[in-house]
Order: C-alpha cells, then structure tokens, then sequence
C-alpha cells in the first residue's frame, strides 16, 4: 500500500534553497516561459487541497495548468523541491499578531489559532513528515519561527526552553487538528455523520453495556459529561498556555532552573 505520507528535507539542499530564496527564477531552459514558480506552486497547492497529497505528482500539477509535464521541470527539478515550495508559500498565509496582540501567552494563542486554521485549510501539511525537524529553509517558515521566538523572548526563559516552548505548541496544535480533520474525512468517505454512528448502536447501550463494570463511565455519563464535551482544542490550549505560564512565572520569580 503507498503511505500519503512524504518526508521533508529530501530535496537537493542547493536547488531547493535557491527555489524557497529566488535566487534563480529564469527557467533552466528552452524558450520564453509561459509560467512562473508561484504558478506552479499555487497550482500544486490546490491539487493538494483539493486531492490529498497522494495525488499530488508533477504530472497531475501539469495538467491542473493545461501545459506539459515536462514544462514544469524547467522550473522545478521534482516533487521534493515542489513540497518544500509548498510548505513555506503555505506558512507565508498565515497572519503574525500585531501590535493590538500584547504578551507572550496572547501571541503564542494567536500563533496556535493560526496554525489550526491553516491546518484545516491544507490538511495535506499534516501528512509531510519531520516537518518540523527538517523544515525546508524558506523565508515564511524562518519568519514565522523568527516571530514565535520574539513572542517569548524576555520572559526569562533560556534559549533552549524557548525553542521547547514553541514545540510544545506547535505539536499540541498539530496533534487535535489531526484527530479533528480525521473526524471530517471520516465523515466525508463514508458517508455516516457522527451521530448516526452512535444512534445505530443504541443496541450496545441498552444490552451490552454493563454500569457495573464500567462505573466511572457511568457516573461520568449519568452527570451529563457526554452531552456538551469540552471543545477539545480550547481546552486543550488553555491547559498548555497555563503550564508554560507556571514556567514563565517561576522563571521571573526567582531565576531558579525549573528543568526537569
């Protein structure tokens, strides 16, 4: 079975970084060009929204533009440079807070929102594997971590906690929006919405389930605990702002190393 899962960071170092900087935007050969890098690029992005990334190929981003495949090799040299291109012209969509955005846990929540969102928006990302320990080096992505840097510079941590601290909610963010946007295409695929799932095995409540042996369940249950569930990503975010807000804090305080 072929994984939708690539990796990042298999791109030919050089070529790519000369793509993500622009440092040579002319194709490498043959007549006057009828495209551009962002166009091609804007195209792959769409295929992939709209497709996943297992569709995604330089055949299938050729043909969303009407040209040849081969055409697309004049600017790209294969699909690994194309997804580094991808990744940064994505991150690049994603505001940065302003000056109305004040304090670290407000513009950490602003960058988390932000990233749910984009998520949501190309779930594909989702599926680029050590994205994060191989990013390609664009100017998006490095302006993005140059920003998140900023936003917790000065509270006192030191610069490896810094980095930990943006990983921490970066892989929280990454985490839920998973679950969630599985929940979606789970739906989309099979056709079932979430409550018809549970209404059809009402059986499995009324004889099979047993109160006795699963009594916190029960107990949970009969308090309305399954009616209004916490919003996962809320809840979930605010208990990570929280605990860095305990580190942020003790860190000021005292100046005392809190690392395990």
């Amino acid at each position: 079975m072929t994984s939708e899962y690539n990796y990042s960071g298999r791109s030919d170092p050089k070529r790519s970084l000369e793509l993500l900087w622009r440092l040579e935007i002319k194709p490498s050969r043959g007549p006057k060009p009828g495209l551009n890098l962002d166009q091609i690029v804007a195209a792959a992005i769409e295929v992939a929204d709209a497709e996943g990334l297992k569709a995604l190929s330089m055949r299938r981003v050729a043909e969303h533009l009407g040209v040849g495949t081969m055409s697309l090799y004049r600017y790209v040299p294969a699909k690994a440079e194309l997804l580094d291109l991808m990744l940064d012209t994505v991150d690049g969509g994603l505001e940065r807070p302003d000056a109305s955005v004040v304090g670290w846990r407000a513009k950490l929540e602003f960058f988390a929102r932000q990233s749910w969102d984009g998520y949501h928006r190309h779930p594909w990302v989702l599926h680029i594997v050590a994205m994060d320990a191989r990013p390609p080096l664009g100017p998006n992505i490095l302006d993005s971590f140059e920003a998140m840097l900023e936003a917790v510079a000065g509270t006192g941590l030191t610069g490896s906690e810094m980095i930990a601290v943006i990983k921490v909610v970066q892989g929280y963010v990454q985490g839920v929006a998973r679950s969630s946007i599985e929940a979606i295409q789970v739906v989309e695929h099979t056709g079932v919405s979430e409550g018809q799932w549970w209404s059809e095995r009402t059986e499995f409540w009324e004889d099979i389930f047993d109160v006795e042996r699963f009594p916190t369940i029960t107990e949970v249950w009969e308090s309305g605990g399954f009616n209004e569930p916490e919003d996962d990503f809320e809840f979930g975010l605010t208990r990570v702002l929280d605990g860095i807000e305990v580190l942020v804090a003790r860190r000021q305080r005292t100046g005392e190393d809190v690392s395990p």
